[in-house]
């Protein structure tokens, strides 16, 4: 009876979806939040959802600033409330005492956006409103508190447990496809034969999370080479004419492009999971393969070349190989951890600095932002927990022997 309950709410949730369950209402937005966080019937608050995120869907740019601001600035906590919660709990923490405060502690915007979320369709709905937040933040920063709650509830409901993997090959949808190449950001994906090398010759492979609220929408995705040894080059992984390897060969998996799909989950983390997960999956199924590595970017790399003054040393192979060693290993930012944000990534992940390889991305992005130079970060399955919690702890960067050694070889101290 239970089930069947769920399945005529649902079907019901759905109809009201598409009626807006009652005639428009033609109050102030604002009036309708309000409204919307009080006790209102399901049916009516369900419909009211509705139109709140319809009204926002067609505001302009200004009325959307508006209205960030607005939740912003007067769905914000109660500070009297919160102290007075806080010294009646002090003095007595009972039961009620305690929910007091909880229920003072949270603004309202929070439990506005969970009753939005109600509405079939919303999630993404609401985390492409945070990707229009994000954008105003830039220049008002003010509106980063509504944003502290959005990334709050967003993080809960993205939690890696409810995030599904799939393999994305040839034969998934078109229009999974599509947004592949629309959302590749490391090598650009320039015609559908390109991306059909991508994914159907058996020495390849491509994984994404998906969240069941957005079924067709990858949140991240990591597409990977079955190689033997540790390739040096991207363009030897992406050349059009290369013979395939059968996979019964292949003794390392190379993780050579991670794409985050979704601006309204910027800092929600899922490439860590996804990597580590791929990882055993593939070591599940193809347990002659033992080497686990990246074939990442160095995106930082000309810019901190530029203001050592050493970018005049760029056509030189093996200057280039130790000037980005010496950045990976040695150049800081504020705090201790590594200038480069792609460094700071794997090695938080539990990964360690393998190898660095002149002219491996010949591309106009590859010689703009590294001079050609790209890094085989080893996920070592064994290691990676060891490997994280030194870097997290005491910001330890974990590298190969060989690298060690060309970096204390390096001229210029890194900074």
């Amino acid at each position: 009876m239970s089930l069947l309950a769920d399945l005529l709410s649902t079907l019901i949730d759905r109809r009201l979806a598409v009626t807006g369950g009652s005639k428009a209402d033609d109050r102030p937005i604002e009036t309708l939040c309000r409204d919307l966080v009080g006790n209102l019937g399901e049916v009516t608050g369900f419909a009211m959802a509705c139109q709140i995120l319809d009204r926002f869907q067609a505001m302009d740019p200004d009325a959307r600033h508006a209205f960030f601001t607005f939740l912003n600035d007067e769905m914000d906590i109660d500070p009297d409330a919160v102290a007075a919660a806080t010294t009646a709990y002090a003095a007595d923490r009972s039961v009620a005492n305690f929910r007091r405060l909880m229920r003072a502690a949270e603004a309202p915007r929070q439990e506005l956006a969970r009753r939005l979320n109600q509405v079939p369709g919303a999630t993404a709905r609401i985390v492409a409103m945070r990707e229009d937040l994000l954008r105003f933040m830039k220049t008002d920063p003010a509106l980063a508190k509504l944003d502290a709650d959005l990334r709050h509830l967003l993080s809960s409901w993205f939690n890696r447990g409810f995030l599904v993997l799939r393999p994305i090959n040839w034969e998934s949808p078109a229009h999974v496809l599509e947004k592949i190449i629309a959302y590749e950001a490391v090598h650009a994906i320039d015609s559908w034969d390109d991306l059909r090398r991508r994914l159907q010759p058996r020495d390849r492979r491509c994984f994404g999370f998906f969240h069941p609220a957005m079924p067709d929408e990858p949140l991240i995705f990591v597409e990977v080479a079955l190689t033997k040894g540790i390739p040096g080059s991207i363009q030897s992984l992406l050349s059009e004419g290369r013979d395939p390897l059968p996979e019964t060969q292949a003794d390392t998996a190379v993780f050579y492009s991670i794409s985050n799909c979704q601006a309204g989950l910027a800092g929600i983390s899922f490439g860590n999971s996804l990597i580590k997960q791929v990882a055993r999956d593939l070591s599940g199924v193809l347990p002659q393969i033992s080497t686990f590595v990246t074939l990442s970017p160095i995106p930082g790399l000309m810019k901190w070349l530029a203001e050592k003054g050493l970018d005049d040393r760029i056509d030189d192979p093996e200057a280039v190989r130790a000037l980005a060693t010496q950045y990976l290993l040695g150049a800081k930012r504020e705090g201790g951890l590594p200038r480069d944000p792609v460094a700071r990534f794997h090695l938080n992940n539990g990964a360690s600095v393998h190898e660095v390889h002149a002219r491996a991305d010949l591309s106009a992005n590859g010689l703009a932002q590294s001079a050609g130079a790209m890094v085989n970060y080893l996920y070592d399955l064994d290691r990676i927990t060891e490997n994280h919690e030194a870097f997290a702890k005491n910001q330890v960067i974990t590298a190969s022997a060989q690298l060690r050694a060309l970096a204390r070889k390096a001229m210029t101290p890194a900074t």
